[in-house]
């Protein structure tokens, strides 16, 4: 098998940080707190990037407090995966320049074509400290329910490639359009054919939102493998207290053992497999992936 990494969705975490079973009492800052998450794990995946564009000096930071073998995958930017987006997350700069906002929200579609370039350029300026380190192993682009297999879709994906360069594209679909029976076969190819890392992932089915377990392997040199959780009740659930409550998933032993015969294989595939477990509710993401790599024997 590859190199196989475990890790979790968020070193941050408010309720992991809150719930003072993981970081020791004196790992009081964010500078202490990844420095000692990189001691158990040998990878994380940064969502702060979601919710607002990342800096090239933040990415330096993460860089210089991290071994010089540990890896990040760093999250799309919220209008880049044609989420909805509150004015507020932009750049101060960037809202001037749009002139007045009537939306409540604002989508890709919205943007000016001058403005969406300036956006790609300061997200991929803020990727090349990790680049330059040789710790990004991918940008993952998580795409919303309401992102469904169309030609307009599948254009907007390999024009986010082309975008990024060298940087390796991992895919997360949440619409169960992407792989039914009709059309699974045909997804899988076009992520071959654009060299794209198809993400596969473990959570709650039933849902319109719900992806099944697709183990392939579509672009050799890296598979991504997210595990959210298996919790029904709260994965569509509205008004939660906070979005931690949606992944209030601790697997079980039995569990981990049914995944890891499920990785393996893949690992087989593969040069590189990073699996994060994105139940980031309190301890249990951690718990989840300090087990499951003993499992592995990673």
């Amino acid at each position: 098998m590859g190199d196989i990494r475990v890790g979790t969705a968020s070193w941050t975490d408010k309720t992991l940080v809150d719930c003072q079973r993981f970081y020791p009492e004196e790992a009081k800052t964010a500078e202490e707190r990844l420095r000692f998450y990189a001691t158990r794990f040998a990878t994380v995946e940064v969502d702060s990037s979601y919710y607002g564009l990342p800096s090239a000096r933040n990415a330096q930071l993460w860089a210089e407090r991290t071994p010089a073998d540990f890896s990040f995958v760093v999250k799309a930017f919220r209008l880049f995966t044609l989420h909805h987006t509150a004015p507020d997350a932009l750049p101060k700069d960037i809202r001037t320049a749009l002139g007045p906002i009537t939306k409540k929200n604002l989508y890709y579609a919205d943007l000016p074509e001058e403005i969406a370039i300036e956006l790609w350029s300061r997200f991929r300026s803020a990727l090349l400290p990790l680049q330059a380190a040789n710790k990004l192993a991918g940008v993952l682009f998580q795409f919303p329910p309401w992102c469904l297999r169309s030609r307009a879709n599948h254009e907007h994906i390999v024009r986010c490639k082309e975008v990024l360069g060298g940087a390796r594209i991992c895919v997360e679909f949440r619409n169960r359009t992407w792989f039914d029976d009709s059309h699974r076969d045909e997804v899988l190819q076009f992520e071959r054919e654009h060299e794209l890392s198809h993400v596969v992932v473990d959570e709650p089915q039933g849902f319109a939102s719900s992806i099944p377990w697709v183990g392939e392997v579509t672009a050799p040199s890296f598979v991504m493998v997210r595990l959210h959780g298996r919790n029904a009740n709260t994965w569509e659930a509205k008004g939660l207290a906070s979005s931690g409550e949606r992944f209030n998933y601790l697997y079980s032993a039995a569990e981990l053992g049914e995944l890891a015969d499920k990785v393996r294989p893949l690992a087989a595939k593969a040069e590189r497999t990073h699996v994060y477990f994105n139940n980031n509710f309190k301890d249990y993401g951690v718990r989840n992936a300090l087990d499951f790599g003993r499992l592995l024997g990673s």
